[in-house]
């Protein structure tokens, strides 16, 4: 429903301002004393100086609204002035009147925008006011032309509320993290924004979910989204403009038939500067290094004391952070000495070699734990080679049982591993089963039954006594798991057939919520992928084009004009979601040549 501002403004300034107004079905009339509960927001009844105002003074001046009844500031972070200040305007209450004064000299000859959004609220019963856009000049012209588009997240494609949307006549791609923009303005709930009364001439467009609130892009702590190319707005300030009215949230209609003439992804960058950020000492034999950015380039690395073979490192996948591990039955110093030759961001921001003598000390607690006089109080958990080995039946087919150690082994036995089955008539029979390290993660093992699993019947591995050693000269006790394939009758099944797949994509199904990755799978050629043991819910599938083909979606990058990798979700007649029944086998077709819109 749209609302109604109510506002008796002059024939001149309904002139210049048409658009402010929106229309209401809403019952205006006052209920009376003791009926029922209030429910109408308050509206003004006069402004000062009127909307549309020319010459405005450039200091010492104040904008007073007056509200049909008491009123408090509910929100001030909704009050927006565009083109934003350094210092934030003030706002204050004076009996039924909103007073906004300035607190640093406007700008000359420039059109400003002062948004009242949701900030004002009754004093009895709290209700809303709908929101005003409120325009005023230094010069003696208004500009006539405006901009609208939404905001998504990269990961969710949701829409994002609170971003600031900023325009920028400075092209250069350092102006949004140096200089306040011309003109901006806030998303709503619908990830919608319009930045209205602007001049007709090229921007470039970015959106900031900005966390310190200074009309500035800090890479370090916020989100950005940009635009490619420049652009010139189109379309002209008028009477009745859907764009330009206020709506209520709730009206989805009305904000859903809004024109949208860009739209925004927001992403987080990674750091572009380079340095090592953190150290430190993890264990008697281990340690971690990490960097501010990824891809860490590492010219060498070494300990003091111990040989190039001594030493196992492991980046995690995006090479930001380094696990350290000292493979050596020596005793393990008070402190160790790692020195790190790497590239580092100088002042210019050139990579140049820079080492780096680190000292990583032994915190005190882990130091006493393994004195000499302690040692006889150590519990058999403490010197045993630490691993998890955990099977789910709805994981099992894809992940097989996934074995993960705490340090490095250096001698193993998988051999020595068993492996077997029992039938449900408790038949056991001896099965096999291969093995293989995870690409990314030393420490992490997948081990794989080579026969089909079938409904009903049971599966056992089971890791004897000593089959492992680690880096520490602990060997690993004995453990059996369990596991069997989903046997619920109402569970269900899909195959998702997929058609022109032309690249490579990174498919995943997600629950509901969007919170968990229930499988995922890598793709570059048509095939049937198969989704099993799925319970009556509401599935939404991710896809991403892995542009750069390295098995990972990656963020964008603005200064290198880089947007994030595009991600789709499969249209499931028209739904985002798929809504699976219970004891269901499906079928879907997903064609990512339409999808992705190669066509």
């Amino acid at each position: 429903m749209k609302k109604d501002n109510l506002l008796p403004l002059l024939a001149s300034a309904m002139v210049l301002i048409p658009m402010m107004f929106s229309h209401s079905c809403a019952n205006t009339t006052e209920a009376p004393s003791g009926g029922k509960r209030d429910t109408i927001p308050p509206r003004i009844v006069d402004i000062n100086p009127l909307p549309g105002a020319l010459g405005f003074p450039l200091e010492k001046a104040r904008i007073v609204f007056t509200f049909n009844e008491y009123v408090n500031i509910k929100n001030a972070g909704s009050l927006y002035l565009s083109p934003p200040q350094g210092k934030k305007m003030t706002s204050r209450i004076s009996g039924k009147d909103l007073v906004i004064s300035f607190e640093e000299p406007l700008l000359p000859n420039t059109t400003y925008t002062l948004d009242l959004n949701d900030a004002i609220a009754d004093n009895n019963e709290g209700n809303i006011f709908p929101g005003f856009t409120y325009v005023f000049s230094t010069g003696d012209t208004i500009d006539s032309l405006f901009t609208t588009g939404t905001v998504v997240d990269c990961n969710t494609l949701a829409p994002v509320k609170g971003v600031t949307v900023m325009l920028y006549k400075d092209h250069s791609d350092s102006a949004v993290m140096l200089k306040r923009p011309y003109a901006a303005a806030k998303t709503d709930d619908w990830g919608y924004f319009v930045i209205p009364y602007i001049k007709d001439t090229l921007y470039r467009l970015y959106a900031v979910k900005d966390a310190s609130n200074n009309n500035i892009y800090d890479p370090s702590e916020d989100l950005i989204a940009f635009k490619d190319s420049v652009f010139r707005p189109e379309w002209r300030v008028g009477e009745g403009v859907p764009e330009l009215l206020k709506y209520d949230m709730t009206d989805t209609l009305g904000c859903e038939a809004r024109r949208v003439a860009n739209t925004l992804v927001l992403f987080r960058e990674k750091p572009g500067k380079q340095f090592l950020r953190n150290h430190g000492r993890t264990g008697l034999r281990s340690s971690f290094i990490s960097f501010q950015a990824p891809y860490a380039w590492i010219d060498s690395l070494w300990f003091g004391g111990y040989a190039d073979d001594e030493v196992i490192s492991q980046f995690n996948a995006t090479q930001d952070s380094l696990l350290l591990w000292v493979n050596s039955r020596k005793p393990a110093p008070d402190t160790l000495h790692l020195f790190v030759n790497y590239r580092k961001t100088d002042s210019s921001g050139i990579l140049r070699p820079e080492l780096e003598h680190l000292r990583l000390p032994i915190n005190n607690s882990l130091k006493n734990k393994y004195s000499r006089r302690e040692r006889r109080n150590l519990k058999h958990e403490d010197t045993v080679c630490r691993f998890t080995l955990g099977a789910t039946g709805e994981r099992v087919e894809q992940y097989g049982f996934e074995l993960e150690f705490e340090s490095p082994i250096i001698s193993e036995r998988f051999s020595s591993m068993s492996f077997r089955s029992v039938n449900p008539k408790q038949q056991e029979r001896a099965g096999m089963v291969t093995v293989e390290r995870d690409s990314t993660n030393l420490l992490k093992y997948s081990i794989r039954p080579q026969e089909t699993l079938l409904p009903g019947w049971e599966y056992y591995l089971k890791i004897p006594y000593r089959a492992f050693e680690d880096i520490n000269g602990f060997f690993s006790d004995s453990i059996e798991v369990k596991v069997s394939l989903p046997s619920d009758d109402e569970l269900s099944f899909m195959n998702a057939h997929f058609r022109g797949v032309g690249s490579k994509y990174i498919v995943e199904l997600l629950d509901e919520g969007m919170r968990s990755v229930l499988r995922n799978y890598i793709i570059e050629q048509d095939c049937i992928l198969s989704f099993p043991y799925l319970k009556e819910g509401r599935y939404c599938m991710r896809i991403t084009s892995d542009e750069n083909r390295n098995s990972t979606v990656d963020t964008g990058n603005l200064l290198e004009h880089r947007q994030p990798e595009m991600v789709k979700f499969a249209d499931f007649a028209g739904d985002k979601f798929l809504m699976v029944p219970p004891s269901a086998e499906l079928d879907q077709t997903i064609d990512l040549k339409i999808l992705f819109g190669n066509e």
